[in-house]
């Protein structure tokens, strides 16, 4: 254990972010230089509030199995040489899940239970940034070659651990990408200001130089059938995520001007980076409209302030989530409690309760939209008459989630079956009806957290390992139980 009493005699700190004024004026990530670099100060004591339980809930919280407790202790007595091998022997990215993760495993940390919890991602992303900037992140090549290939669809947090894992493995790995450059979603749809794409780039590098091949600007199913690969590679997995966005068919959807989050963001990035002049997409000088209350909704929040909008506001059909836990969502469970974003920080209007029953516009572009007030009756949401009201729209944005993953391509070629969600069915080792194809992370388990997609890449390498190999050496990460399928 680290501090005895540390729980007890040190208050929850947690890093302190730019000032608003200052961050919304660049893309850079709202924490000066690195959040590691601003939390190193006082993570030491920090680490010093884990109580080293003798069950430690965070570990159902987490769906890696991350060994907390025992990074805690070792961060708290400086040894941070194996505090990196104990983070790393369960989390391939902790520098991702260190920034995008809504820790879980902070909720079911027994200080919890009565105290301010321990700060779990605060430390996860101390031990990681510390460690790059001081070069002690190296790769890791296999020591000899199965002579097995396998193709990885899709180079987001999932395939990329799967494609990882096997390649230290000694597999031949090749990760296909549609877009220009890996890293899925995470490198197009998380904005700068969450995650400067240079700790994804030096993610990639390593795993080039561990021997994983990239083949980005190939969509497969169009350049690269599913036959083909059948036919070329000893195993093939479906790393594709869940990329249908929910639509929102009410009179006027076809107006200019609305478009789904992933229309909007990925261009975003593109310019913030340098990668294209102008956005095609812009909210600058525009009153704008998001429908979603999620992550990808501040995302987009975050992103419209900086280019300029005239006004912003979120819309989110739901009741506004309670301060404190609520009593049907119990310790250790994640609650849906009311969360601010550095976004939500720094500009924008939250409403809740609200309902859009149509869009409204000029010579076919949208200018307003009309929503109700809405609550729950028998069990369903319904509008609350006299309610209905116009607010102003020059861009709107639909942030609703994601239904499933796209299915006329690679999927049907394959011939896998899909469950009653329409996700891609396997077994509990992530494999297919079809023999050698496996399936990862959003595709099978359906719009889930960048901690779950990195746990079921892992897991699948080690499914797809025994499937090559007869048998596999890879961690398998513990399989989800009751508690953790409600995060």
């Amino acid at each position: 254990m680290a501090d005895p009493r540390g729980f007890i005699s040190t208050p929850r700190k947690v890093a302190e972010r730019r000032p608003v004024a200052e961050r919304v004026r660049d893309w850079n990530e709202v924490y000066p230089g690195t959040p590691g670099r601003a939390l190193l100060p006082i993570i030491s004591e920090q680490a010093g509030r884990c109580m080293d339980c003798g069950i430690p809930f965070c570990h159902t919280g987490c769906p890696l199995g991350n060994l907390i407790p025992e990074w805690n202790d070792l961060v708290w007595r400086s040894d941070w040489d194996e505090a990196l091998e104990r983070l790393h022997a369960t989390n391939n990215f902790p520098e991702f899940t260190g920034r995008l993760c809504p820790a879980p495993c902070e909720t079911a940390c027994v200080v919890g239970i009565n105290r301010d919890p321990v700060t779990i991602k605060n430390v996860e992303v101390t031990i990681i940034d510390k460690a790059w900037d001081e070069h002690r992140v190296l790769p890791q090549p296999p020591e000899w070659h199965t002579g097995r290939t396998v193709a990885v669809i899709g180079s987001g947090p999932s395939g990329l651990a799967a494609a990882q894992q096997l390649t230290r493995a000694g597999h031949t790995v090749a990760v296909f990408e549609r877009a220009e450059e890996p890293g899925g979603l995470m490198r197009f749809g998380i904005p700068e200001f969450k995650m400067e794409k240079y700790v994804l780039d030096r993610r990639i590098q390593q795993m080039k130089d561990e021997g994983t091949n990239f083949r980005c600007g190939v969509e497969v199913g169009v350049k690269i059938t599913g036959q083909q690969l059948k036919e070329r590679y000893d195993a093939v997995v479906l790393a594709v995520g869940s990329t249908i966005p929910r639509d929102l068919p009410v009179p006027g959807r076809e107006l200019d001007g609305i478009h789904q989050a992933m229309e909007f963001l990925p261009h975003a990035n593109r310019y913030a980076r340098g990668k294209i002049e102008q956005p095609p997409i812009s909210a600058q000088g525009k009153h704008v409209v998001i429908i979603g209350g999620g992550d990808t909704g501040a995302d987009c929040l975050g992103t419209a302030i900086r280019q300029g909008a005239a006004s912003i506001r979120q819309l989110e059909i739901m009741p506004t989530p309670p301060e404190e836990r609520p009593a049907h969502q119990p310790w250790p469970t994640y609650p849906m409690t009311y969360r601010v974003s550095s976004a939500h920080e720094e500009a924008g209007e939250r409403i809740y309760s609200v309902s859009t029953s149509r869009f409204n516009g000029e010579d076919g572009k949208v200018t307003s939209l009309t929503l109700s007030e809405v609550r729950f009756e028998g069990g369903k949401l319904v509008a609350v008459e006299g309610t209905e009201q116009e607010i102003p729209a020059d861009l709107v944005l639909l942030a609703m989630g994601f239904v499933g993953p796209e299915k006329d391509s690679v999927i049907s070629q394959l011939g896998v079956t899909l469950d009653e969600r329409g996700n891609v069915k396997r077994d509990d080792n992530y494999a297919t009806d079809v023999p050698g194809v496996f399936v990862a992370g959003d595709a099978g388990r359906g719009q889930s957290l960048i901690v779950w997609a990195i746990a079921e890449g892992r897991a699948c390498a080690a499914g797809v390992d025994e499937y090559l190999s007869g048998s596999t050496k890879l961690p398998k990460p513990i399989p989800p139980t009751a508690r953790q399928m409600m995060v």
